[in-house]
């Protein structure tokens, strides 16, 4: 029905900066949210951020701290999260998800992509 694809993960070095993509496609149209969830080793998958179809309405997890920037382009079917100082707190993989209604910290989102790896060496 939705189909996402992450791309942008990559190796980095602490302090540096990453920017995740994640393109949508087929039946676009349902999506109203788009989010941003990790999964670090050993961890539960935590929510990082989302913004509504509008680009209006964003909302990031605690631990951002203003780091992060999540943004789409509908025309697109795109959506991204730019990621500034880094730390290896952020190693995780990254998934992106989309939703016909909203999605925050304890929500399931209707559609998933595969994830994507983020490595932050120190």
């Amino acid at each position: 029905q939705v189909q996402l694809v992450e791309s942008g993960g990559g190796l980095v070095q602490a302090g540096d900066s990453l920017e995740l993509s994640c393109a949508a496609s087929g039946r676009t149209f349902s999506i109203n949210a788009m989010g941003w969830f990790r999964q670090a080793p050993g961890k539960d998958r935590e929510f990082v951020a989302t913004v509504t179809r509008s680009g209006g309405n964003t909302y990031y997890a605690n631990f951002v701290k203003g780091r992060f920037t999540i943004s789409r382009d509908n025309a697109k079917s795109t959506m991204y999260l730019h990621m500034n100082s880094l730390t290896p707190d952020d190693t995780a993989v990254y998934y992106c998800a989309a939703d016909s209604s909203f999605i925050r910290e304890g929500s399931t989102p209707a559609y998933w992509g595969q994830g994507t790896q983020v490595t932050v060496s120190s």
